[in-house]
């Protein structure tokens, strides 16, 4: 992998790829980096600093099949034409984690992945182990990019968050410590449209890891359970629960509102009352970030102070205002309808909720009882609502369509009496009327300050 005269396609210039090209030029490559679309001109900037040979608005296949090894961008499907003939090729293909694991030397990794909670997860072990003082990076999906970060910082700890996209390409990335938070369908166009496809892709986490590695895992979640009744890890397996006392094994488990975290003989107890971060999903997730932080050394009392500061992320679960009695939440990161039930489980008042975008297929079931007993209103925020309105219409009276954020907040508002809240839990990506979540969340708040 360090022959000097070997060369490094990059396929996608945003964070990931221009971190791979960073650390692959550093690492003696010849890399070309080439991008279907226009290259953001901070990426640009670092290619042009950095004397790498780039191209942008279309990919020149001969420039990209005299490659060694191609780094994929997450977003780039494997149905993609380009792919199947580097693939038809014989060329090597990989995400940027696995180019930036060959040459991350003897760090640890705290690896984090799931279909929800996993970035509040992420920032929270991150942020645990950054207060206890250790030399650590945040990378992945919420943090900088792992390859860049090895190639200008390098760190003893890494923590990341990882989407299956990733995990797909991946061949000797190991975890020394592996999260698997939940599995709930979601991006199953990648995936054939078949959700063991999609189960199978989160696993790939732990495929790698040996005995001397970690596997932390929800015992609670059916997906995960039924994956492991007939597949193995060589991984030390620990368990985190709601359901079931686990008292004299490593783990953690909560009963009578008190989260209890075991490792080597050592526990804390504390109450639910006392973590920061409020709702059923965020003690499962304050269960799986402690719990890793103990595994790496940190002191149960150092992960006990973090629980009670830490006021989780923008646009999960975020509060923004109340105005005149009425609460608004901001969880545009809320792009499937798991992570919508996990919203309005944790709602203890009467909710208006802006649902809708860029359908994936949902499938609303899920959160019917939550919204026939906790929704007052349903404000659409898609340009097809249809899927909404054919699910709700005849469980929720008001169901309204709005164009824009500032529509939306309005529409709600008017909804709203003193003791509501609104929350903005879209259940779908953002693309149709938004940049991304960050943008629609934004807008949101923008517009709710405008009341």
């Amino acid at each position: 992998m360090t022959n000097a005269t070997q060369r490094l396609v990059i396929l996608g210039a945003a964070e990931s790829g221009v971190g791979a090209a960073f650390l692959g030029k550093q690492q003696g490559w010849e890399v070309f980096v080439s991008d279907g679309g226009k290259i953001k001109q901070q990426f640009k900037d670092v290619l042009v600093a950095e004397q790498i040979e780039f191209e942008e608005g279309g990919h020149t296949l001969d420039l990209v099949l005299n490659a060694d090894c191609v780094v994929k961008s997450p977003g780039i499907s494997d149905k993609v034409e380009i792919i199947k003939k580097i693939r038809g090729a014989g060329i090597e293909v990989c995400s940027e984690i696995e180019f930036g694991f060959r040459y991350k030397g003897d760090s640890k990794i705290i690896a984090i992945t799931g279909s929800n909670g996993k970035s509040t997860t992420t920032m929270l072990t991150y942020t645990i182990l950054s207060e206890a003082g250790y030399d650590v990076a945040l990378v992945g999906n919420i943090g900088y990019s792992f390859a860049r970060q090895i190639a200008e910082k390098p760190c003893a700890w890494y923590v990341m968050e990882i989407s299956s996209f990733q995990l797909d390409d991946i061949h000797t990335f190991r975890p020394d410590v592996a999260i698997l938070l939940n599995i709930t369908p979601d991006h199953l166009d990648r995936y054939d449209y078949k959700f063991e496809n999609y189960v199978a892709s989160k696993f790939r986490i732990t495929q790698n890891q040996n005995t001397t590695d970690f596997f932390i895992v929800n015992r609670d979640d059916t997906a995960i359970q039924q994956y492991l009744t007939n597949h193995s890890t060589h991984a030390t397996t620990i368990f985190f629960t709601m359901n079931d006392n686990i008292s004299g094994s490593d783990g953690g488990f909560i009963n009578d509102d008190r989260m209890r975290l075991q490792y080597e003989g050592e526990y804390s107890d504390m109450s639910i009352h006392d973590l920061a971060i409020k709702g059923k999903h965020n003690q499962y997730n304050s269960m799986a970030a402690g719990i890793s932080a103990r595994i790496a050394g940190v002191r149960t009392e150092k992960i006990r102070e973090t629980f009670t500061r830490f006021k989780g992320l923008a646009h999960r679960l975020e509060y923004v205002a109340t105005i005149r009695g009425v609460d608004f939440i901001n969880d545009s990161k809320a792009t499937n309808v798991n992570s919508v039930w996990f919203a309005l489980e944790s709602m203890e008042k009467p909710t208006i909720l802006i649902l809708g975008g860029q359908d994936k297929g949902n499938d609303y079931t899920e959160i019917m009882e939550l919204v026939k007993h906790k929704v007052k209103a349903i404000i659409c925020l898609g340009i097809n609502n249809q899927p909404i309105h054919d699910a709700f219409d005849s469980v929720v009276d008001t169901i309204i369509e709005t164009g824009s954020a500032a529509e939306a907040v309005q529409a709600a508002y008017a909804c709203a009496e003193n003791g509501d809240v609104v929350l903005l839990a879209p259940a779908c990506a953002s693309f149709d009327r938004f940049n991304n979540f960050e943008d629609r969340g934004e807008q949101f708040k923008e517009a709710v300050r405008n009341l």
